[in-house]
């Protein structure tokens, strides 16, 4: 295990597609010790989530966990889970401009459109398939982290550019309306 530097939104893993996992190499050592430095890295740099290509390794898994995170106090809590080869999709068109950040971004925030009912499957770090749906504020977090596996990253998609801001002029000037907006969703989607 170990905590990995974050590849900077231009290196050219993270603009490229990330290749599939083999379903067998799943078990491997290898492959097992990328998910630990993901999440490693992840908790270190107080992520939501984390790709492996933002870590450099040019393959399709990424993990997901937030509980008291400092920087995203508003998440919806979300169980540590690893998607390997994941799949998204879009279950309705409800919608959500969500306001987002990345590690390997770092210092930047913009607006992006993201769907808030989708359905999610893969293999978890055990090899066995999994497929589930999440709904509300939580899908957008999904939805990040699979475009890093496109090669995507949240500046590709904003939709207003007026919408750019440093971390500490969200925090102080758009935080608390965006905030709100969350609390709003939360009590509507549950999530």
């Amino acid at each position: 295990m170990a905590i990995r530097e974050i590849l900077q939104i231009g290196h050219p893993v993270l603009a490229a597609r990330a290749q599939e996992v083999d379903e067998s190499d799943i078990h491997l050592p290898e492959v097992q010790s990328w998910i630990d430095d993901m999440i490693d890295t992840m908790r270190d740099a107080h992520g939501a989530g984390i790709a492996a290509n933002q870590i450099g390794i040019p393959y399709r898994l990424f993990v997901i966990e937030v509980g008291n995170n400092p920087r995203y106090p508003y998440k919806p809590a979300t169980p540590l889970t690893t998607v390997i080869n994941p799949s998204i999709r879009i279950l309705s068109d409800h919608t959500f401009e969500s306001n987002e950040g990345c590690l390997s971004v770092p210092n930047l925030r913009a607006n992006v459109t993201r769907y808030l009912e989708i359905a999610v499957s893969g293999f978890n770090r055990q090899g066995e398939r999994q497929s589930f749906e999440v709904r509300g504020y939580s899908a957008c977090t999904w939805q990040h982290e699979n475009d890093h596996l496109d090669g995507v990253l949240f500046p590709h998609r904003v939709t207003d550019p007026s919408s750019f801001c440093s971390w500490p002029v969200f925090q102080e000037f758009r935080q608390a309306e965006f905030a709100e907006q969350v609390r709003q969703l939360v009590r509507k989607w549950g999530a």
